[in-house]
């Protein structure tokens, strides 16, 4: 058997980064960006101001000012302005290059209800630049804004977009096709005789996938006997895949059927983790990637948490691979396995900011889907006690 970070490191060597493409700062949620953004303009662009008030060019109180001039966002006009002087301005709008700061309305004696009438200030700002928000105070023009590598959310992208950047240069999604193996295997809701199960790993899989930033090009699975994982990668490279996930049929079985079919294109081996031990990993010479993970559900997606995703996540360019850890305690004592290293499904409570607990779900599928979180338990000869303190893969 081969440890975990070895499989990981052989998985990682074969990934090429999927190409770029170009789009709309509106349709880039979700993508990695390929090269860095760099302000276009100064953000702001102008010395503006931070609150609903008067621009004024002394600080003083009480005073009483004579306002000259309405300032609305948007306006381009810059009223002169002597001394005595205010100006109605609202929140964003460009400050008077003569005024010096900016007094709020709840600061004067009438606030808005004052119009434009003179306008008495009953408590001065504090000093030269009171709410006023100095030109490329947050950015200046050239400035790096978001660097490569990273995935851009939606307040990453209204940094770019508010430093006048209209289009970036993306990855576009990884294409994934699963493939569930198995004869027993039926759609889920269809009945089923005895010795057949619903099919759940491609829905699973799938959504993992999605998940992770991928778009699924193929969903399908193939019977135990026959050249069915053969056919499942020919049309999964016809729909442009860059990666096919099989699930089963990789174990020591009599009928695994993409260990008995695919060892020209795959190496299979044990991997020193639980579950999860039987893993196959290998590249068509078109270059897709193909996986194959465990049968068992539970297993399945362990796998891919550890193997599939970093690799999609590869794919894009993402400078960040993992998923987040933290430290918890376990609230159920674990047995340590001497040669494997355990991934146990476990649900966080949260509730002590200070120490956070990790609760192990029951085994199967019910218990992965309460799961946000596995607790990694190294090889160890000393079993785990309750309130002993282990890392979490959070989901």
């Amino acid at each position: 058997m081969i440890d975990v970070a070895d499989h990981l490191a052989a998985v990682l060597e074969q990934v090429v980064p999927v190409p770029s493409e170009t789009r709309a700062v509106a349709s880039a949620r979700g993508r990695v960006l390929r090269h860095p953004v760099h302000a276009r303009v100064d953000v702001p662009g102008f010395d503006s101001s931070a609150m609903d008030g008067f621009a004024v060019r002394e600080v003083a109180a009480p005073v009483t000012l004579r306002v000259i001039a309405d300032l609305p966002a948007g306006t381009d006009d810059d009223p002169m302005m002597d001394a005595g002087d205010a100006a109605r301005i609202m929140t964003g709008a460009p400050v008077p290059t003569d005024a010096i700061a900016v007094v709020p309305f709840e600061d004067t004696e009438r606030g808005l209800a004052g119009g434009l009438d003179d306008v008495t200030v009953v408590v001065a700002p504090r000093g030269p630049g009171a709410h006023v928000r100095a030109r490329g105070s947050d950015v200046r023009e050239g400035e790096l804004v978001v660097p490569p590598g990273v995935r851009l959310n939606a307040s990453r992208l209204g940094a770019v977009a508010a430093a006048g950047v209209g289009t970036v240069s993306v990855s576009r999604a990884p294409r994934v096709a699963v493939v569930s193996t198995g004869s027993e295997l039926r759609p889920a809701g269809e009945p089923l005789r005895r010795g057949q199960i619903p099919e759940s790993n491609s829905v699973l899989l799938a959504g993992l996938a999605e998940e992770a930033g991928a778009e699924i090009v193929l969903r399908t699975s193939v019977g135990d006997e026959g050249d069915g994982p053969r056919a499942a990668i020919a049309a999964a490279e016809a729909a442009d895949a860059d990666v096919v996930v099989f699930s089963g049929g990789v174990s020591a079985g009599a009928y695994e059927v993409v260990k008995n079919t695919l060892g020209d294109l795959m190496r299979f081996e044990g991997v020193r983790m639980q579950p999860g031990r039987p893993q196959g990993f290998g590249r068509t010479p078109a270059g897709t990637l193909l996986f194959g993970l465990p049968g068992n559900p539970v297993s399945a997606a362990v796998s891919f948490e550890l193997f599939v995703r970093p690799a999609l996540r590869a794919l894009e360019g993402d400078a960040e691979l993992g998923r987040e850890t933290v430290t918890a305690v376990l609230a159920a004592g674990r047995r340590a396995r001497p040669g494997r290293v355990q991934y146990v499904p476990v649900r966080l409570d949260r509730s002590d900011p200070a120490r956070w607990t990790a609760y192990p779900t029951p085994h199967g599928t019910r218990g992965l889907g309460d799961a946000d979180g596995l607790a990694i338990i190294p090889p160890s000869d000393r079993d785990l006690e309750s309130g002993d303190a282990v890392e979490v893969m959070r989901w």
